[in-house]
């Protein structure tokens, strides 16, 4: 049986992606549109206890130190939340200055050095390209696709609100490769490099976090760059049954 901490983490199915601005335009109009899933009283029960509602009605997630907390359009982070140990893990980044979003939570950041340590040891090139991103920095890549795209609900579908997205928790980052010119598409998961993350990212305690198939599960289209910190335990149970988070926790 799950501990009550797990109970409290699954939530609703999410739409729009989290990612900073893929090149390819990977959402569509169902995906979008997932629904949130039924919750037993006992799952609705544990997540009204680890969020607090502001006045607005928004409910804010209390938990986030947990490192199988979910964050979606339904449990969002506060404005000024920011994990209290991040560090710079020592894996190549596509971006050479420093940048707040080389940053990881410590116990994510040391378990993602071993496992650029052993794609090395293989000969496979994987590049660090976007970790934490602060709300204020997601406020600014929401406002600028809103901007592109012509309205927020447009830019909804490539991008998550601030205090919506996954980063801001420091425990997710987002690879890529030289050879798909650091950019973030879904035929990574076609490369070399991206059968080879989702293979061994497991061992190290990472998942797919949107893994292709289950849009319908996590409310997010396929991101096969997009990599969750969640433990050895539940990310080799999830990679093993080929699950998602919400699955994970819902057992």
């Amino acid at each position: 049986m799950r501990s009550i901490a797990a109970f409290v983490l699954l939530s609703a199915a999410i739409t729009g992606g989290c990612s900073s601005e893929p090149v390819s335009e990977h959402s569509n109009t169902k995906q979008q549109e997932a629904k949130q899933q039924n919750n037993s009283p006992k799952t609705a029960a544990a997540l009204a206890a680890t969020v607090t509602t502001r006045g607005n009605g928004t409910k804010e997630v209390t938990n986030m130190l947990d490192t199988l907390v979910v964050v979606n359009k339904q449990r969002n982070m506060g404005a000024d939340y920011e994990p209290p140990d991040l560090v710079e893990p020592n894996i190549p980044f596509s971006i050479e200055k420093k940048d707040p979003k080389k940053l990881m939570r410590k116990e994510a950041a040391a378990a993602l050095e071993q496992l650029f340590a052993q794609a090395k040891e293989e000969h496979i090139d994987l590049v660090g390209q976007s970790a934490y991103r602060s709300y204020a920095t997601q406020q600014a890549v929401f406002k600028r696709l809103t901007k592109k795209y012509g309205g927020e609900q447009e830019a909804n579908k490539v991008s998550s609100h601030p205090g919506q997205s996954e980063h801001q928790t420091g425990l997710a980052i987002d690879i890529t490769s030289h050879r798909m010119g650091f950019t973030l598409e879904e035929k990574f998961g076609e490369t070399p490099e991206g059968i080879w993350l989702k293979e061994h990212a497991p061992k190290y305690g990472f998942i797919i976090r949107y893994p292709k198939g289950k849009e319908e599960i996590t409310g997010y289209s396929y991101e096969p760059w997009h990599i969750r910190y969640v433990g050895k335990e539940a990310a080799q149970e999830i990679a093993s049954k080929n699950s998602t988070l919400e699955e994970y926790l819902s057992q």
